[in-house]
């Protein structure tokens, strides 16, 4: 299995990316899932003395889910978290991480924009995102693909995106 991890911070159109390559992308290849639609929820974990296993939890899961389909899973991941600490599913032979990273004011925007139960009221909740955001975009160079999707459409994030998941797929698909 491939693994395709979409990541960026809060704000960054993970999610919306999702939506856009489930459309995009051969179904019978490719599996999109976001983390929140594995049905983990990381409450259940924090302050708990399983709460470094949410992750390695959740990625099993959205694995199982892929049902052996290569996996474009879309989740704030740290890069440095997944190698460092993470454990891996044995099925996952690469990983190719997809940063969205639009600006800093752009992340503010959008955050400010979303229903109020979504919790980024004030300044102070969501100043770590767009640290988060710095930090890809300070490291850039380090992605495999890295995307400043300020001023792109959805619909041109995601065939880029796609095209770039395409040639991987192909270039290494076995049979």
């Amino acid at each position: 299995m491939k693994l395709f991890i979409i990541t960026g911070c809060c704000g960054s159109g993970k999610s919306t990316m999702k939506d856009a390559l489930a459309e995009l992308l051969d179904k019978e290849k490719y599996a999109c899932i976001d983390s929140d639609e594995v049905g983990l929820n990381w409450w259940d974990y924090k302050g708990t003395e399983r709460e470094s296993k949410y992750k390695d939890d959740t990625m099993a899961r959205a694995v199982e889910m892929a049902d052996g389909k290569d996996l474009v899973f879309v989740s704030c991941i740290s890069p440095q978290d997944y190698i460092a600490t993470q454990e891996i599913p044995e099925c996952v032979e690469s990983t190719d991480f997809v940063v969205l990273c639009p600006a800093d004011e752009e992340i503010v925007k959008r955050l400010k924009a979303r229903p109020a139960e979504r919790g980024f009221t004030s300044d102070e909740i969501i100043e770590p995102h767009v640290g988060f955001n710095r930090w890809f975009r300070k490291n850039k160079g380090k992605f495999s693909m890295f995307i400043d999707n300020t001023e792109q459409t959805v619909d041109e994030t995601a065939k880029i995106i796609e095209g770039f998941i395409t040639r991987i797929g192909n270039n290494t698909r076995k049979g």
